[in-house]
């Protein structure tokens, strides 16, 4: 057999899958890019799709935050996701593919809130444009960017179903984490995480805090927030938690970003 040609590194030879070498280089610290960023995600279906007796004070109260903390506000798609996704399934169509069409939702929502929040600097940020974020915020502009993740065509297949597993919920946490963020707040138009349903069973009690591993332990039927991300915080090495709030009720942003007990927190 030919001798293999390799680089002096403390990698060579390595597979890159034995789990010796994972817990090894696990140990290393990473970078955190902007650890006193707030990522702000704004749900499509919890918040933009009410039109602008929400939206608009929403806005107003991330605009005047962001003259005094780091933020980036990150769209959901709404209702129109499911549209497009009811009709994708219906037609057969692969979850890359659905993926690929539910991006694009979201990035309408984007452009948007952008317009939206341009009294306050609000800048669109592509997704191949996030290192740039350093340099934005220093110049004391507003990010806005969609959420969908860009694994595109290689969307993960969903353990059940066509619904891509990765959607918005999931790239701000994502994102979060490769910016090294402070912390990710999902906004919704419930008051946090319930035991079910509370439009389906008023006697749904809030869950107040609690750890993933408890959540996931639960197996609960329903959730504020994406299944997926509840796997995706076990890993994570710079977010530790994700605070579910009420954005309809003005203020709750701010206390969330200000770390005041409000909504629900799940943590690691």
């Amino acid at each position: 057999m030919a001798e293999r040609h390799e680089i002096e590194s403390h990698l060579k030879g390595e597979t890159l899958v034995r789990k010796g070498l994972r817990h090894r280089a696990g140990g290393t610290p990473t970078l955190r890019l902007v650890p006193d960023l707030n990522v702000v995600k704004i749900g499509g279906h919890g918040l933009i799709d009410y039109g602008s007796q929400v939206v608009f004070p929403v806005m107003q109260e991330i605009g005047e935050l962001s003259q005094e903390h780091k933020l980036m506000v990150v769209t959901g798609g709404g209702v129109r996701v499911r549209h497009i996704l009811d009709i994708g399934i219906d037609l057969g169509m692969p979850t890359g593919v659905l993926a690929e069409l539910a991006g694009k939702i979201s990035e309408q929502n984007a452009e948007i809130v952008t317009l939206l929040l341009s009294k306050w600097g609000g800048t669109r940020v592509k997704t191949g444009e996030l290192l740039d974020l350093p340099t934005l915020l220093h110049l004391k502009l507003l990010p806005v960017i969609h959420g969908t993740p860009p694994y595109g065509l290689y969307e993960h297949p969903p353990e059940a179903g066509l619904i891509p597993p990765h959607r918005t919920d999931t790239g701000a946490l994502l994102m979060a984490e490769v910016l090294g963020a402070r912390s990710c707040i999902l906004v919704k138009n419930v008051d946090g995480l319930f035991t079910e349903d509370p439009r389906v069973n008023p006697k749904a009690e809030l869950i107040e805090e609690i750890t993933v591993s408890e959540l996931i332990k639960r197996d609960m039927e329903d959730l504020v927030l994406e299944r997926k991300m509840l796997y995706l915080l076990r890993d994570m090495v710079n977010v530790r938690e994700i605070r579910i709030v009420n954005g309809h009720k003005p203020g709750n942003i701010g206390r969330a970003i200000r770390g005041e007990k409000v909504g629900s927190v799940i943590t690691v």
